[in-house]
C-alpha cells in the first residue's frame, strides 16, 4: 500500500527535463543553464574556517544550532532589516531553506480552519517545495497566478474571501523564482493586513533577497513590524546558497514569532538533521560578513546588463528586478528547449515544470527559465546563442 496524496504529481522537473532531452543529441557544444547553482567564487576564507573546527565532526551538532550561530543570524536580520529579534527564541538555523519551507508547514498548518480542511496559498510558477508541503499536511493547495498582467506577483488579495477565510498559510517569495520581481513594500503591507483579517500565517521566501540591481528589497519581518502586526504572523526564511555562493554548505534560517520557531524547535527536535558543526561555525562567520555580498552583486550587475542588451529587441522581453534568473517569453516552452538543444547545445528550463496547470492553463507555458549562474563569458555566449536560435533577427 502506498499514499494517494502524492500518486498524481508529476516527476520533479529535472527528472523531466531529461525526459525531454537526453535521448536528443546537443548541437553543439553544451552550455547549462538550467539549475540555479552558483558559480561565482565563495569567500576565500571559507576552508580556512572549516579546517579550524573540523574536529566538530566527531560532535552531535546542537539541534537548535550555536548560540554563536543563531546571534549572527539575529544581528544580520537587525543589519539588513533593522528588526531586533531575540536570537535564542526566534531563530532556527537551518539545514538548507528548502527543509524549513517544508517543516514549517508540517509543524504551523493546523489540521483545520474554521471546521473545514485548511488552503495553503502557493503562487503560480512556485518554488516546488511549497506544494509538496501543502499535500503533505492534508492542506488544499490554491494556485494564484503570478504573471506578466500581475507583476509576476501573485495577486492574493483577489481571492473569494471564503477561499481567505479557509487559508491557514501563504506562501510567498520575493524576489520571485522564476521571474525575479520584487514584492513592494506596500505589497508587503497589504499581504499582511490580508493575512491579519483572514487569519493565516505568511512563509516569506525571501532566499534571493541579497541579489538585487539598486534598491535591497523589503522584507516581511521589517514591514510586519512597522504595522504592528502579530509576531507569530509572518515566518521568514533566508539561506546563504545564493548570497554567499555557498550551496553547498546547506546553511539557511528560519525566524519568526517566538511560538511559530517553539513549535519548528519541537518537530526538528523529533524528525530534523541539524547542520553538522563545522559547517554551523562557518556559517557564523559568512553570516557576518557583507564584503563578499557586495562584491557578488557587482557580479550579478554586469551580467544583468549583458542580458538587457542581448535581448533588447526581443519583444516581452522583461528585465529581472532581482535573482539571477532570466524568465523569457517563448511561444512553447518544451518545444523552445528541444530546438535549443537539439541545434545549440545550451540547456534551459520548460516554464511549465515550475508551474501548475489550473482551469486557467499553465503559466509558464509561453516562458523558459535561464540560469545565469555560469562564468560572465560562458553565460554571455549562451544568451546570445538562445537569442539567434529563438528570435531569429532581434539583436
Amino acid at each position: 500500500m502506498f499514499p494517494e496524496r502524492f500518486s498524481n504529481l508529476p516527476a520533479y522537473a529535472f527528472p523531466r527535463l531529461r525526459a525531454l532531452l537526453d535521448h536528443h543529441q546537443p548541437g553543439g557544444e553544451v552550455i547549462h543553464m538550467t539549475i540555479g547553482e552558483p558559480k561565482h567564487a565563495m569567500p576565500d576564507w571559507v576552508a580556512d574556517t572549516l579546517a579550524q573546527h573540523v574536529d566538530g565532526f566527531a560532535k552531535y551538532p546542537p539541534n537548535d544550532g550555536t548560540p554563536e550561530l543563531q546571534q549572527a543570524i539575529a544581528d544580520w536580520v537587525q543589519l539588513r532589516y533593522g528588526v531586533d529579534i531575540a536570537a535564542e527564541k526566534q531563530v532556527l538555523p537551518l539545514n538548507g531553506t528548502r527543509e524549513g519551507l517544508y517543516n514549517a508547514a508540517m509543524a504551523l498548518c493546523p489540521e483545520t480552519k474554521n471546521g473545514q480542511r485548511p488552503k495553503v496559498l502557493v503562487p503560480n510558477p512556485f518554488y516546488q517545495v511549497y506544494m509538496i508541503a501543502a499535500i503533505s499536511v492534508s492542506a488544499e493547495p490554491v494556485f494564484v497566478p503570478a504573471t506578466a498582467e500581475t507583476g509576476h506577483l501573485p495577486d492574493f488579495s483577489s481571492l473569494p474571501a471564503d477561499v481567505l477565510d479557509q487559508t491557514a498559510i501563504a506562501y510567498m517569495c520575493s524576489p520571485s523564482n522564476p521571474q525575479g520581481a520584487v514584492a513592494s513594500y506596500d505589497y508587503w503591507a497589504e499581504l499582511i493586513h490580508l493575512a491579519e483579517k483572514h487569519d493565516f500565517k505568511i512563509f516569506a521566501d525571501e532566499c534571493y533577497s541579497e541579489i538585487y540591481r539598486d534598491t535591497p528589497p523589503a522584507g516581511a519581518l521589517q514591514v510586519a513590524r512597522d504595522l504592528g502586526a502579530s509576531p507569530e504572523r509572518v515566518v521568514i526564511f533566508h539561506s546563504l546558497s545564493k548570497r554567499s555562493n555557498l550551496p553547498g554548505l546547506r546553511s539557511g534560517f528560519a525566524a519568526g514569532g517566538p511560538e511559530s520557531i517553539h513549535r519548528m524547535k519541537q518537530l526538528r527536535a523529533y524528525a530534523g538533521a541539524p547542520l553538522p558543526l563545522p559547517l554551523q561555525r562557518v556559517a557564523e562567520t559568512v553570516w557576518a560578513d557583507e564584503s563578499h555580498v557586495i562584491e557578488n552583486r557587482h557580479l550579478y550587475a554586469e551580467k544583468y546588463a549583458i542580458a538587457d542588451r542581448v535581448f533588447s529587441a526581443v519583444a516581452g522581453y522583461e528585465s529581472p528586478q532581482a535573482g539571477f534568473f532570466l524568465w523569457l517569453p517563448v511561444p512553447n516552452d518544451e518545444q523552445a528547449a528541444v530546438k535549443l538543444w537539439k541545434e545549440t547545445g545550451v540547456r534551459v528550463l520548460p516554464g511549465s515544470y515550475l508551474a501548475r496547470d489550473t482551469d486557467a492553463g499553465n503559466p509558464g507555458k509561453t516562458y523558459i527559465r535561464v540560469a545565469m549562474v555560469a562564468p560572465k563569458s560562458d553565460m554571455q555566449r549562451g544568451l546570445e546563442t538562445i537569442r539567434d536560435c529563438l528570435y531569429g533577427q532581434a539583436r
